[in-house]
Parts: structure tokens; C-alpha cells; sequence
């Protein structure tokens, strides 16, 4: 009996988990014009295509993945809070590329700061959070390379918390996949902001006060029904890069781009690789699974009665077919109850 209940928990896992493509699919079978990318399916960081994914490159703005990993860290432990004010220092206002022209001495809490670095990319916020959570921008990254380690980050270096072109500062798409699942699960709070297509933001200084826009740099949320984040990046050296996660039908998936020639080609690919994963992946839902294995429990005593014989240990692939047809027709036999049910 304690053979027969094993194998059900067996069947249970072999017939209701998320199911993938038996393999990773290369770049000859599906196809994008950027150089690296990766595609993962988000909650158990199963990778469904890869291409050069382990070439570290350039990431631009994609970097900021990471920087806001770490202010969520700092939220969670109660370092900082979201309604606290920040001080923007004359470093962090003199950054360049993309920005929410933040003035010295500005006042902005953290939760409009980490607004802007979500929706707008701004440079200047990343490197006020930057002091604000470890007094500087070098002791910041040295805490985004031990977080990168920690997730297993093995083609990755940072050298400043934005993305801004700088030499060594560099990752490789499966790293950027790996922290935006870390982002993205730990911290799903994180869609509230990256979701964010417009808003305004004020800057009061001590010429008085002014509206600012912010607009959302990944095109994605108003163009790709399924989008759900996360983040853009582009820079000379990176060209153009993106962080695309979306979710159907309860699968999470994480596509990466880097590298593509302009910023029609990266949305273009992500969403290929996005389409291609959701047309792969199947899941069912935890109330689903949990009625199924209810029913499966129930005849948890007759495999021996099914089969016809004592059970066997090669009998375990027999037996989970036998369950496949019985699903497939929408039956699940119970001894104990001496009827066939139908879902």
C-alpha cells in the first residue's frame, strides 16, 4: 500500500506541473535579429531559449534592475521607508543620459524616486538612492555585485547603479534574466511602478514648485497585452537592450534582449520569444491541481486494481498514462466511492 501511494504522489507531479519543451530551443529555431538574448519561464527559472546568453555585454539602463532589487531590500529591512525625503547631492544631479533633472538640495521621497527610476530611467534618482541607501555611489555597488553573486550572476560586473557606459561594466543576458526573476517574485510589488505608462512628479526647489512628466521608456506596456515590466535600456556601447516580462494564463515569462539594432527590433524580439513561450508552456492553476489531486488521493489503495496485478516498480509510466487517458476524457475512477467523477 505505502508502494501504491507513493507512485500516486509520483503521478500527481508528473501529471500536473507547469510542462515546457523537452529542450532548450537555440537560436536556429526561433528567430531574433539581436545578437543575445534569453527566454525564462519565471517561477521555476526554466529557460526556454537561449542565444549567446552567457556573453557578458553592455547592459545600459537594464542595470537599474538591480538598483532597484536593492532599495526593495532596504524596504523590506526597514532601512528605508517610502515615504522618507531624500536629499539629492550635487554628484547625484550632475548625471547625464536619461533624468528627472533633480536639483541639489531637492527634497523627493523615495517613493517618487524609485518611480522615476521604474518609468523614466532616471540616472540622477538611481545614484540619490545610491547614497541615500549606503552614504555613496562605490559602497552601493559593491553591495549590486554581492547581490549579483548570490543569485549565481557569473558574467556579471557593475561599476556604477545606472548603466551609464563605463569600461568593465557589463552582463550577460541569462544574469539579467536571473535578477529580474529575483525582482519580480521576491518583490512583485515592483509591477505597481514598472507598469506605470504616465504621471507627473514636482519638483519644489527654491525657485518654487513645477510639474514634471515622466513617460515609460518600455513600449511594451501599452503595446503588448500581456506585458507586466520591467525594463529599457540603451547607450552607445550597449546599443539597445530590454528586460520584457509578461504573464498569460497564470505563466510568468522573462524575455531578454541585448544588443539589438534599434528599439523597434529589441520589443520586436521580445515579444518573438514571449508569443513562442506562452504557445509552449502550460500550467494549471493551484485550485485545479488541488481537485485533481484530491481525486487522485482518492484512489490512493487501487493501483493494484487497475493494473490487474501487484504493483511493480516499472509500472509507475503505465500508470500515469492510464491517468493522462482518464483526464482526457475528464474521468477520475475512485474505488472508494465506487463511481466515475466528472469535472
Amino acid at each position: 500500500m505505502k508502494k501504491g501511494f507513493t507512485v500516486i504522489l509520483l503521478s500527481v507531479f508528473l501529471l500536473y506541473r507547469i510542462t515546457f519543451p523537452t529542450s532548450v530551443v537555440h537560436a536556429e529555431e526561433v528567430e531574433i535579429s539581436a545578437p543575445s538574448g534569453i527566454l525564462m519561464e519565471m517561477s521555476t527559472g526554466t529557460v526556454l531559449f537561449e542565444k549567446d546568453a552567457d556573453t557578458a555585454r553592455p547592459p545600459a539602463s537594464v542595470t537599474k534592475i538591480m538598483t532597484m532589487l536593492l532599495i526593495f531590500d532596504a524596504l523590506e529591512n526597514g532601512t528605508i521607508s517610502l515615504d522618507e525625503e531624500v536629499s539629492t547631492s550635487e554628484y547625484a544631479a550632475s548625471m547625464g543620459g536619461s533624468q528627472v533633472f533633480l536639483e541639489p538640495g531637492e527634497m523627493q521621497t523615495v517613493g517618487t524616486l524609485l518611480k522615476c527610476i521604474s518609468v523614466a530611467s532616471a540616472n540622477d534618482a538611481c545614484v540619490t538612492m545610491s547614497e541615500c541607501i549606503c552614504g555613496n555611489e562605490q559602497e552601493f555597488v559593491k553591495q549590486m555585485n554581492a547581490r549579483a553573486k548570490g543569485l549565481g550572476m557569473k558574467h556579471t560586473n557593475f561599476v556604477n547603479c545606472n548603466g551609464l557606459d563605463t569600461d568593465g561594466h557589463e552582463m550577460s543576458a541569462r544574469d539579467i534574466a536571473l535578477m529580474s526573476r529575483e525582482l519580480m517574485t521576491k518583490y512583485p510589488q515592483i509591477k505597481d511602478y514598472c507598469t506605470v505608462w504616465m504621471e507627473n512628479i514636482t519638483h519644489t526647489t527654491a525657485r518654487g514648485s513645477s510639474e514634471f512628466g515622466l513617460t515609460n521608456t518600455n513600449k511594451l506596456i501599452r503595446q503588448y497585452e500581456y506585458a507586466t515590466g520591467l525594463k529599457t535600456g540603451s547607450t552607445g556601447k550597449a546599443k539597445f537592450c530590454v528586460s520584457a516580462t509578461a504573464s498569460k494564463n497564470g505563466v510568468d515569462l522573462i524575455a531578454v534582449i541585448m544588443g539589438a539594432e534599434d528599439s523597434k527590433s529589441r520589443f520586436k524580439d521580445a515579444v518573438t520569444l514571449l508569443n513562442y513561450g506562452f504557445g509552449k508552456c502550460q500550467i494549471y492553476k493551484a485550485k485545479e491541481r488541488k481537485l485533481r489531486t484530491k481525486r487522485l488521493i482518492e484512489i490512493g489503495g487501487t493501483a493494484e486494481s487497475i493494473l490487474g496485478r501487484p504493483f511493480q516498480d516499472d509500472d509507475l509510466q503505465k500508470f500515469a498514462n492510464f491517468l493522462k487517458q482518464q483526464e482526457a476524457r475528464g474521468n477520475y475512477y475512485s474505488k472508494a466511492m465506487n463511481t466515475t467523477n466528472t469535472q
